[in-house]
């Protein structure tokens, strides 16, 4: 079994030639380092001898003035994008954000054997690309995107992985503004290339979904071979006009790849995957409805570049979701449920309907939504409206600045006593332990959830340790 985390295998190594032509820049004083670059890399605090240090500039920081310490802890080449005063061979270029994009995309070129799929959307990226990872990786060695490395400075990262035993590639491709999609994906030349979906993360800086809708299609630009719809989409009708391949290949509910007979229970689901090839039943290890339409767009990409039925099923059965994303952990008498990734309307609401399905007395712990710019008071009062409303859902509690607007959402409906608003985690702690003291010895399932910088899975550890 091929696995898709780091490999300890060496890189191939750059020549000096390639590392010039990749970014068309040139050797301060034409003083040029002795045989082959093992790896390039951004992180001052690992380059060491052999290495290439890219320096980067950001709007707080500027890692040009890392180069004389890279320097001493024996880097040989740092790539500039203007000379800096230390012993070291200086490769310098216009701009080093590109050159990181121009090495990317170099490293791309040089591996024709690869198979590529890229996808975007606004919520299930993660899954729907842990689960290809899995159906690939069964087959031959792939390259799987890692963490959230899908920006403009993360996909070439990923790219500079690539070895020419890789046959597949599994990249997944974010926006956070109009034109970075476009450039990714022009990095990763797919074969296979679509949308999962059209949601709410990010409406901030995009000033609303059909913003949303146009960076996300700036994706069907770069495809050699077949582009993936999602069929139930909202923009369905907008994306398939972005579509500039023959081939195309549809999902979800009136597409060509979709899901009937679905069984959701507790932390599992279990559905006929339809297809052209015929129809197969799959045991599913997630939880909710929006995995499984995850599980379909999978299946509608991997069949795209040629993969069997059984061998998606057998991948799907084997998936393992990413930490953060709906992970079940048992603790004492009591279910908690590690969803504390990341959030943004659509998958809080997908979310509960998980945690609905659960034993015991239901708690929600929600933190803010972040990147929804001037509409996240509106989201968030919609949210608490509709979270208390969930059938089964017995308390939900809201932590963060949004809280008060979330509470308001849930007053707006007859259950809005359901609804606890807290400011900090430190206010929403106590409630947390008195609502379990007061429910003792009945079970309780709690899910905690909210955007990254709300690191929602400090309040969860803090309650598991009181218990």
């Amino acid at each position: 079994m091929h696995t898709s985390t780091t490999s300890t295998a060496a890189l191939e190594p750059w020549s000096i030639e390639q590392l010039q032509q990749a970014t068309q820049g040139y050797w301060l004083n034409d003083k040029k380092p002795a045989g082959q670059i093992k790896r390039i890399l951004t992180d001052s605090r690992d380059a060491e001898a052999g290495d290439a240090f890219l320096a980067l500039k950001g709007e707080r920081f500027d890692a040009h003035d890392f180069i004389a310490q890279v320097a001493a802890q024996g880097c040989d080449i740092a790539i500039v994008s203007r000379p800096v005063d230390a012993d070291i061979c200086q490769l310098v270029v216009e701009d080093t954000r590109l050159a990181l994009g121009q090495l990317g995309a170099y490293r791309r070129q040089q591996n024709p054997q690869l198979k590529v799929i890229a996808l975007t959307g606004s919520s299930g990226k993660t899954t729907t690309k842990e689960m290809l990872g899995s159906i690939l990786s069964r087959l031959a060695p792939t390259l799987v995107t890692r963490g959230n490395l899908n920006n403009d400075l993360g996909v070439p990262v990923m790219l500079l992985e690539l070895r020419p035993e890789h046959q597949y590639a599994v990249m997944e491709l974010g926006a956070s503004h109009q034109g970075e999609i476009d450039y990714t994906s022009k990095m990763v030349q797919p074969h296979v290339a679509g949308i999962i979906n059209i949601g709410t993360a990010h409406l901030g800086e995009f000033g609303g979904r059909d913003g949303i809708c146009r960076a996300k299609s700036e994706i069907y630009a770069h495809i050699s071979e077949t582009s993936i719809i999602p069929a139930a989409d909202d923009f369905a009708e907008t994306i398939r006009a972005a579509v500039k391949t023959e081939k195309n290949l549809s999902f979800g509910a009136g597409g060509e790849v979709y899901a009937s007979n679905v069984v959701l229970d507790a932390q599992s689901s279990t559905f006929t995957l339809n297809t052209a090839q015929g129809s197969k039943t799959v045991q599913l290890p997630f939880a909710g409805e929006h995995n499984v339409e995850n599980a379909t767009a999978a299946a509608a990409f991997a069949l795209a570049i040629g993969i069997n039925l059984d061998d998606i099923v057998a991948g799907l059965e084997q998936a393992v979701g990413a930490k953060g994303r709906l992970n079940f952990i048992p603790h004492k008498d009591y279910l908690f449920i590690d969803d504390t990734y990341n959030a943004n309307p659509g998958s809080m609401r997908a979310a509960a309907e998980v945690l609905a399905q659960q034993q015991g007395i239901r708690v929600m712990v929600t933190g803010d939504i972040g990147e929804l710019g001037s509409s996240a008071a509106i989201e968030h009062y919609k949210l608490g409206r509709d979270l208390v409303s969930v059938k089964g859902i017995n308390f939900v509690v809201a932590v963060g600045e949004f809280a008060p607007a979330a509470q308001e959402g849930a007053r707006s409906t007859q259950y809005g006593k359901k609804m606890q608003a807290f400011l900090n985690q430190e206010q929403a702690l106590p409630f947390l332990i008195r609502l379990i003291e007061t429910h003792q010895p009945q079970p309780m399932s709690f899910l905690f959830k909210g955007s990254r910088f709300t690191h929602m899975e400090t309040l969860m550890a803090a309650l598991m340790e009181k218990l």
